[in-house]
């Protein structure tokens, strides 16, 4: 069992390149020979025609969670599609062991449709902090890594995105309408408004790398999943972004947070898009 955060950095220094290992392997095995390969028998729906799930998803996520638990002994993963067939799996984020957080497929619609906009994510958190995280697009052939208080990265290159041109519209994307009650499509309302221009976001994971590499300027969530969010938050955190939910506090992976929130691609953004959120 880790027994303190020192330790865990230790495992850092010394494992980061065998996580990244893992992470591709797991998409090569499971999830790339499955791409624009996928049989009618090898796609679910989950809670829902909008909420799919592939045999993709889940043998990576018991890959990953095989390799990953190995890892790191004493730890414990987190992963979608555990807590869909056992919520109570979700309490491990509040517990005291590491956790892996994983997502295996994110984006599965875009990957169900043969595109190429989808990852997988992988976080290490404890007690609440993210102390790293992953985000490969294995279509792409693109790794973000990032480690708390060590930068974020894209293929090895250092990711600064800096504040958004103050002469063109802020690009915001928000939760798809799709996934949206009627309640939280209000409370995104606020976001029509003269110099800010909404998109439906795809993959969340793509969306953070987006905004950590300047091509998005922030989100706008209405959702708390934390295999949705881990990788990216510290990935924008450590780009120099910010993120910020309704009570102006930052986004917790353990729950309770006021909604929606937001992560941009730095701290004046940030407080301006929850600004608008807070008027609608």
């Amino acid at each position: 069992m880790i027994e303190d955060t020192e330790t865990i950095d230790e495992f850092l220094v010394q494992h980061t390149a065998d996580v990244e290992d893992a992470i591709r392997k797991a998409a090569a095995a499971e999830i790339m020979p499955r791409f624009r390969q996928l049989a009618a028998h090898e796609i679910d729906q989950k809670s829902g025609p909008h909420d799919l799930v592939t045999d993709a998803d889940r043998n990576a996520e018991r890959h990953l969670t095989q390799v990953l638990g190995a890892l790191l002994p004493g730890s414990v993963v987190v992963g979608e599609e555990a807590v869909h067939a056992d919520p109570e799996t979700y309490e491990a984020l509040q517990g005291d062991a590491p956790v892996w957080i994983v997502d295996p497929v994110d984006g599965t619609r875009q990957f169900v449709r043969g595109e190429t906009g989808f990852c997988t994510l992988v976080a290490l958190a404890r007690q609440g902090e993210l102390l790293a995280s992953w985000t490969y697009a294995p279509a792409r052939d693109q790794l973000a890594t990032a480690v708390k208080g060590g930068g974020a990265f894209l293929d090895g290159v250092r990711l600064r995105p800096g504040a958004p041109d103050p002469a063109r519209d802020l690009e915001v994307a928000t939760s798809h309408p799709d996934y949206t009650t009627d309640a939280q499509k209000r409370a995104l309302l606020g976001l029509w408004a003269d110099g800010v221009r909404t998109r439906p976001c795809g993959s969340a994971g793509l969306e953070y790398l987006a905004i950590a590499k300047g091509e998005l300027d922030a989100t706008a969530f209405s959702w708390e999943a934390a295999w949705d969010h881990a990788a990216g938050l510290l990935l924008v955190e450590e780009a120099g972004g910010a993120h910020l939910t309704l009570t102006g506090e930052p986004f917790r992976i353990t729950g309770g947070n006021a909604l929606p929130f937001t992560a941009a691609r730095d701290a004046a953004t940030a407080r301006r898009v929850m600004e608008l959120l807070r008027a609608s």
